[in-house]
């Protein structure tokens, strides 16, 4: 996805991998739009000429090709082939970066009257192996995706007869589950799926095991007298402390209070947590939530992990909970 014009169920960025055999992974839509772009990707296989495609996806009476989504938006969506040299050079300048935790940005050429498809990554590297190959377009693409990359948001711009897309790709939340216990095997499932970096923290080694959490970035077996220095807090590190031992919660909390970490959850009733918090000199921390979790009425390890993830889904992207029905904007609209 590269552009959208009201509501839209993806935002610009999304993408959706077709395989010649038409098995994909991804999605650019709410379900709505893959067939029909599952359809074009096979000719674009054939072709290997990339195809900026437009949707829209307004009331019923103002349809474009036949599909009636009734969504009230328009999307952009830009096709090209994944395995052509020109986008397997883009493809290796990325990979070494996803794995990383800073930001970068991608630009790509999805219109005009040649260099369709081109791309560059920022920030260049002294290695690089990205380029458009032609100089004076590499230094336009880098300066658009360097602005793009400061403002923080994938974006559409012109460039004389050319279109581009600046792709921003922001480095994921880490989350930190101090605790490597039954409760926490759907807790981290879910939280990297749903995009966090999750380190799992436990000094029980039979616990800690890459079968109990494959989803896992880190495994660390560590107590908290070690301290977390090695746990690389920041300001975009959550942390769900659920040892299910009064000490050692007591112990992390009172090291996480001391880093810059915005959230810090903690499994149990209010008045575990509120003794908790009084013990560490900190009874009003407004980053500590106890308990852990949106109230959604959950029971049982995978409904409470799904109410602590929506909950750090709400405070790392600012969001005060609440029914979307209740909601005066559209709820995808930009």
């Amino acid at each position: 996805v590269v552009d959208i014009t009201g509501s839209a169920y993806r935002r610009p960025g999304a993408k959706f991998l077709i395989e010649d055999d038409g098995r994909t992974i991804g999605g650019v839509s709410g379900g709505c739009l893959e067939a029909d772009v599952r359809e074009i990707a096979q000719h674009v296989i054939r072709s290997s000429a990339p195809r900026l495609q437009h949707y829209d996806t307004g009331s019923d009476d103002r349809t474009v090709w036949g599909l009636g989504l009734g969504c009230n938006g328009s999307v952009d969506i830009f096709v090209q082939p994944a395995t052509d040299p020109v986008m397997l050079e883009m493809l290796r300048a990325v990979q070494g970066r996803l794995d990383g935790s800073d930001n970068f940005a991608v630009a790509t050429v999805v219109s005009g009257p040649s260099d369709v498809g081109r791309s560059i990554v920022v920030p260049v590297t002294a290695d690089r192996t990205d380029s458009s190959g032609n100089a004076e377009l590499d230094r336009a693409l880098a300066r658009l995706a360097s602005s793009a990359l400061s403002a923080g948001k994938s974006r559409i711009d012109r460039l004389d007869s050319h279109i581009v897309f600046s792709d921003v790709l922001i480095a994921p939340p880490k989350l930190i589950v101090c605790g490597a216990g039954d409760d926490a095997v759907p807790l981290v499932a879910y939280a990297a799926d749903a995009g966090f970096a999750v380190t799992v923290v436990d000094h029980r080694s039979a616990y800690l095991t890459p079968e109990r959490f494959p989803a896992a970035r880190r495994l660390v077996e560590v107590r908290p007298d070690s301290g977390v220095a090695a746990l690389g807090v920041d300001a975009r590190t959550l942390v769900v402390l659920k040892m299910h031992a009064f000490e050692q919660d007591r112990d992390w909390l009172r090291l996480f209070l001391q880093t810059q970490a915005p959230y810090i959850g903690l499994l149990g009733p209010r008045g575990r947590a509120e003794k908790l918090l009084a013990l560490a000199g900190s009874p009003s921390e407004q980053r500590v939530f106890g308990p852990v979790g949106l109230g959604v009425g959950a029971e049982g390890p995978e409904q409470i992990a799904i109410s602590i993830v929506a909950e750090l889904l709400a405070v790392h992207a600012r969001q005060q909970p609440g029914h979307l029905r209740e909601r005066g904007a559209a709820i995808h609209a930009l």
